[in-house]
């Protein structure tokens, strides 16, 4: 009895002093209200909008971040920024072949065992564009870029994290009295109000091939949606099979709620 007593006083102590140790806080400002096409159980990708989103990538973001989740074939997929009905085997759409033949990726000679740079396959995965952590760390201050193939879903507030840390318009002033570490920059959307990327968007920087004007706020919705597309890309095939299973589950119910009013209906209550 007086074991118990002192544990349920030591956690009330705790619980009320705090001295488990307290939550970090999170200062992060909220993400922007975005409103996308994917959103809710019809929503879909913009093939378009991953387009111009894969463009901002390839000439803004690859620079720096890679994708190694995510293999070229896959951006011909049902779904994906370059999908072509006439092409099902996603290896054989041309526009993909030619995507990725735009990147070198590491081989070996097969006579001499040389390591060679070779233009990629459909086969291939994203290169990186670094060697390694600490080559990326080395040329960015100390920060490694985080590779993007799952950044959507590694990030609290998905796709709409992602543009409202792109979407700004040049360095952004920090509120008085923070003191903003030489080489990091100030972002109320991550938490702690500090990082180490600088706005990496400007206007007409990308020029897309439909002509879209490359407003930063467009470069940035593009880019956010063609992140989520990676980190989800069978988003739009497992929300077709829930619509189908919901159809008939309630197909199946009516059956059912018949059935019984049929075999019960002669019965006497």
């Amino acid at each position: 009895m007086f074991n118990k007593t002192v544990c349920l006083a030591a956690f009330a102590f705790i619980g009320a002093f705090g001295l488990a140790g307290p939550a970090a806080a999170d200062d992060a400002m909220a993400p922007m209200d975005v409103h996308w096409s994917f959103e809710g159980p019809f929503g879909h990708y913009d093939q378009e909008q991953l387009q111009r989103g894969y463009k901002v990538y390839r000439e803004v973001c690859s620079s720096c971040h890679a994708m190694n989740q995510i293999a070229f074939r896959n951006l011909g997929d049902p779904g994906a920024p370059f999908y072509d009905p006439k092409y099902p085997n996603s290896n054989d759409n041309p526009k993909v072949k030619a995507i990725a033949a735009d990147y070198k990726v590491s081989d070996v000679d097969g006579d001499s065992g040389d390591v060679i740079k070779r233009p990629a396959t459909s086969a291939d995965y994203f290169p990186s564009p670094y060697a390694n952590n600490a080559a990326a760390a080395n040329a960015n201050g100390g920060a490694v870029p985080p590779d993007m193939s799952l950044l959507v879903k590694a990030r609290e507030g998905g796709a709409a994290y992602i543009y409202s840390v792109v979407a700004k318009d040049g360095v952004m002033t920090p509120p008085h009295g923070m003191i903003v570490p030489a080489g990091r920059y100030y972002d109320p959307y991550k938490s702690g109000g500090v990082i180490a990327m600088p706005p990496p968007l400007v206007a007409g920087k990308v020029t897309y091939d439909d002509k879209t004007p490359a407003s930063v706020d467009q470069e940035a919705r593009d880019v956010s949606a063609f992140l989520q597309w990676a980190a989800d890309p069978k988003m739009e095939e497992r929300k077709q099979t829930g619509l189908a299973v919901m159809i008939f589950l309630i197909v199946f119910t009516g059956l059912l709620y018949a059935s019984y009013r049929k075999i019960w209906s002669d019965v006497g209550h």
